[in-house]
């Protein structure tokens, strides 16, 4: 049972991190302090240290929320198109990826903050440990639902479903972001790559 001290704590965390999106939105990873971030969530510092230990723990628990979010909606995805079906034996792979890509949860923002957050892991190194062992999480946690559709659909993959997770998610990441340098609306964010990342899946399942 959630307590009213266990929900008051919760409700802090979310304003903060909240605060911290609107805040890096506008003066980017480096410009966001600990005090602006708190004067727009309505705290104090203490507040803000009772959560967190850094300005860096707030920031990566932001960016595993913006990532947690992503990966919730396409295993919410994935569920429903085993639901109907869609993942029956003989089912085509390539159009199960755009069926699922065509939800949201990529936008310019959360592009942003993710390439901001890999440079400061690239010239911190515990920043950096710190970051490796969350994304090693999100990968594990890709690679189940890989695994969930391998095993729905009657698929077989060519490589291992973490190594071929870490590749969907690169080859993800890695079109989000020049679709963002390309001045890309967030509708037109969130499918960025669909094709490439369907010619991929081509290559990692067996015919």
């Amino acid at each position: 049972m959630t307590t009213p001290a266990t929900r008051s704590r919760e409700n802090t965390r979310a304003r903060l991190l909240d605060a911290a999106a609107q805040v890096f939105a506008e003066v980017g990873l480096d410009g966001a302090s600990v005090e602006e971030v708190c004067d727009r969530a309505g705290f104090t510092r203490g507040a803000f240290y009772s959560n967190f230990e850094s300005k860096d723990e707030l920031f990566l628990t932001l960016a595993a929320s913006v990532a947690d979010v992503r990966v919730s909606a396409v295993r919410t995805r994935v569920e429903e198109m085993t639901a109907e079906g869609a993942l029956a034996e003989g089912c085509d792979p390539v159009e199960l990826v755009q069926r699922v890509m065509e939800l949201g949860g990529d936008d310019r923002l959360g592009v942003m903050l993710m390439s901001e957050i890999r440079i400061r892991a690239l010239r911190d190194a515990e920043f950096g440990e710190a970051y490796l062992a969350q994304e090693n999480e999100l990968v594990a946690s890709v690679a189940q639902i890989v695994e969930d559709i391998v095993v729905a659909g009657s698929l077989r993959l060519r490589i291992p479903a973490a190594a071929a997770a870490r590749m969907l998610m690169i080859l993800w990441e890695g079109m989000t972001v020049r679709g963002a340098m390309a001045g890309q609306d967030d509708e037109r964010l969130r499918h960025s790559g669909s094709e490439e990342l369907a010619r991929l899946v081509e290559l990692l399942i067996e015919p």
